[in-house]
């Protein structure tokens, strides 16, 4: 797997010096594009490449007369490179520059949050066979409903990350494209075929059709993607969250040695980054409707989505990057307590187990009313205190002449619930799923595999 330390970091890829490294790189690869077929001299962009040095103070000072950000980074190259610098931007326009350099910058960073999800998605996979078997009580309008087991609650996570992964998989392919058809997208002034040869260089793939700028349903694309992205990830931490309230405590975030929680309360241990997360996730969401509002544009093209993307490209790719690797390091520390977790599944005295009593008083041939009138009462009575719930039912005439007391047992064995997991997750993870346990070298943070802490 590539090691996400050997790749760019996502603040460098969007730091001005880069962005102006990747203007000047699409600038050479037209040059040269251009040299094979003989319309600029042979030697033009090696000799250009050797002399120019990217210098943002340079950029910025020139900007400041010009007022245009290209025309001043094309100034300042041609005040290093001399009189070759008359062969460069022939035909094409800004967003020939903009745009095909932000393809490259996107590029890079979805190499990157590529890495991310697949790192997520190992430590869900993981977490999920190590509670394949670890019962709870599944909630539905946050009230217990019927026993399920953690691992296949995060077995739900795993599925929705890995089709994430190939939402963002198609978005960032569509999302590869440059454009260099010059103003209004015509090729009046450059040849479709130098466009493909420039892109074939810069490893993107030319827009089949574009006017003056790529068109910005890719972009709003993109960044709905990342704000799916987001919303799943702001699912996960808001169950760490409801998990580790006090009067619940199944599971709970991993408290490092001297962290603190609070700073007038020493006891308190707080789900920081599970908040973080659900906080971030609001930003990732809000700049998927900015980008949305991009799409519609005057004409051929204006510039109202240019200062609009130069915050919301950037800003986005990195909270992913940051939320991604934040929500991994949480689950790899995740503390699971499974006593409580069983201990919580009985709280309500059996009365989780109704549906399984109702279902086996009708296959022995009782009427679907009647039976769930004589559950609910008893399950109504076992809810005020008035007693255990399977003693109830067991004490019942209706009930017993149907029912014997092994049927009644069996009804409140919470193993019959998660009798098909193996089946489900063959379905989710494939036939023969092999998850790695971590070892001391895996830098993706180690799940603990010794029994969990007690309460």
């Amino acid at each position: 797997m590539i090691d996400r330390y050997t790749l760019p970091r996502l603040g460098n890829i969007w730091s001005q010096n880069h962005k102006y490294e990747l203007w000047l790189a699409v600038e050479l690869a037209v040059c040269e594009a251009m040299e094979a077929t003989g319309q600029v001299p042979n030697g033009v962009a090696k000799r250009i490449r050797r002399k120019v040095t990217v210098n943002p103070a340079r950029i910025a000072e020139i900007e400041q007369v010009t007022k245009h950000d290209v025309i001043a980074f094309l100034e300042s190259v041609a005040e290093q490179a001399g009189k070759d610098a008359r062969h460069l931007h022939a035909g094409l326009t800004s967003s020939d520059i903009l745009d095909t350099s932000l393809a490259l910058q996107l590029v890079e960073a979805s190499s990157i949050i590529k890495v991310d999800i697949q790192e997520l998605l190992d430590i869900l996979k993981r977490l999920a066979f190590e509670h394949r078997d670890t019962l709870m009580v599944g909630r539905s309008h946050g009230i217990h409903g019927e026993p399920i087991s953690f691992g296949w609650k995060v077995a739900i996570w795993f599925q929705e990350f890995q089709r994430h992964q190939q939402r963002f998989d198609a978005a960032a392919e569509d999302i590869r494209v440059g454009k260099l058809s010059g103003a209004m997208g015509t090729f009046a002034h450059l040849s479709p075929a130098i466009e493909k040869g420039v892109c074939q260089r810069l490893g993107l793939r030319p827009a089949p059709i574009s006017n003056q700028v790529i068109q910005r349903d890719r972009h709003a694309s993109y960044l709905t993607t990342l704000a799916l992205i987001a919303g799943s990830i702001e699912k996960v931490a808001t169950e760490i969250r409801h998990l580790q309230r006090t009067e619940v405590l199944e599971a709970e975030e991993f408290f490092e040695q001297g962290q603190k929680g609070s700073s007038a309360m020493p006891h308190k241990r707080n789900p920081i980054a599970s908040e973080n997360l659900c906080g971030l996730a609001r930003v990732v969401r809000s700049n998927s409707l900015a980008a949305m509002e991009n799409v519609a544009l005057w004409h051929e093209r204006d510039i109202s989505h240019s200062s609009v993307e130069r915050i919301i490209l950037p800003d986005s790719t990195i909270l992913i990057d940051y939320m991604l690797v934040r929500l991994t390091k949480t689950l790899s520390k995740l503390i699971v307590y499974p006593t409580t977790m069983r201990s919580t599944m009985d709280q309500t005295g059996g009365l989780i187990y109704s549906q399984r009593l109702l279902l086996a008083l009708i296959n022995k041939g009782a009427i679907r009313k009647e039976a769930y009138e004589r559950v609910q009462r008893h399950a109504m009575a076992a809810w005020k205190g008035q007693g255990h719930f399977q003693e109830l039912v067991a004490s019942d005439p209706f009930i017993s002449r149907a029912l014997t007391q092994k049927d009644i047992n069996d009804c409140f064995d919470p193993r019959s619930y998660i009798r098909h997991q193996q089946q489900i997750f063959q379905r989710v993870f494939g036939r023969n799923p092999n998850p790695e346990k971590p070892g001391k070298g895996n830098r993706t943070a180690r799940l603990t595999y010794s029994k969990k802490v007690k309460k």
